[in-house]
């Protein structure tokens, strides 16, 4: 059987039960909060069969310790990630505009839970991750994405670079975000299947996954920090794919 493991905030319990009802364990809420968002997670937790708990903070913060758990934490069984299998049958049934992210070695939790919150804000239609040296769906991971871990289709893959190939395969344009190359983003024609590919912290894309993107581009920066936090620079990449997009619309 699958293990079990704990989640935490008023998001990313929302969003299991909205989906995964029936994975649903156990749910603790606090004692004495009785405000509209934890009642409404108390019955759709009836609702699948649990009886909630109420317990007090200290009981919380011993099931989710260093965690702002917003007054609830649930068990569950978590839904694996998607496997490349998987990956190559979405591509398959995509569209024409199919818009993914592609994270080359993320491992920070907070920062993949918030590119994740931002790819589904965007609009992409999956996240896809290396299984090695890669930040996990966690329930750090979870929590920082506000429910999209639960909304928005994620695979692990274990050869990040026969991914790309074929992601190339199949029509999709490969842009990896690098600070030191010479086109800027804004000088892009986003439209089409397209492929954003970015780097881990600090280190920003590996030689290889670099070497598989079909253009490098860079943010234009307009202060004097180098380079962006990689949820931040997620967010800047796929929100200009996204105007572009809808601007394509109203032409």
């Amino acid at each position: 059987m699958a293990k079990s493991e704990h989640i935490y905030g008023i998001h990313a319990v929302e969003a299991w039960l909205r989906r995964s009802p029936e994975r649903l364990r156990q749910l603790w809420l606090q004692e004495g909060r009785d405000d509209a968002r934890l009642q409404g997670l108390a019955a759709a937790a009836e609702r699948a069969g649990v009886k909630p708990q109420r317990v007090p903070r200290a009981t919380l913060e011993r099931l989710a310790p260093e965690a702002r758990h917003q007054g609830v934490v649930a068990e569950v069984l978590p839904l694996p990630p998607g496997d490349e299998s998987g990956l190559q049958n979405l591509i398959e049934a995509l569209g024409p505009q199919a818009l993914l992210l592609v994270l080359d070695g993320v491992q920070d939790p907070h920062n993949l839970g918030a590119c994740l919150r931002t790819a589904d804000a965007a609009g992409a239609d999956a996240v896809v991750l290396p299984r090695d040296k890669s930040a996990g769906l966690t329930p750090v991971a979870r929590k920082v994405a506000s429910g999209a871990a639960e909304t928005l289709p994620v695979f692990t893959v274990t050869n990040l670079a026969r991914v790309l190939e074929r992601l190339k395969a199949a029509g999709f344009w490969l842009y990896g975000a690098a600070g030191e190359a010479d086109q800027s983003l804004y000088e892009q024609s986003l439209e089409g299947r397209v492929a954003w590919v970015l780097g881990a912290e600090g280190k920003g894309l590996r030689r290889l996954t670099r070497d598989h993107c079909d253009v490098l581009v860079r943010i234009p920066m307009g202060g004097t920090v180098a380079s962006l936090n990689v949820s931040v620079a997620t967010g800047v990449v796929l929100f200009e794919t996204r105007r572009q997009r809808l601007a394509a619309l109203r032409d």
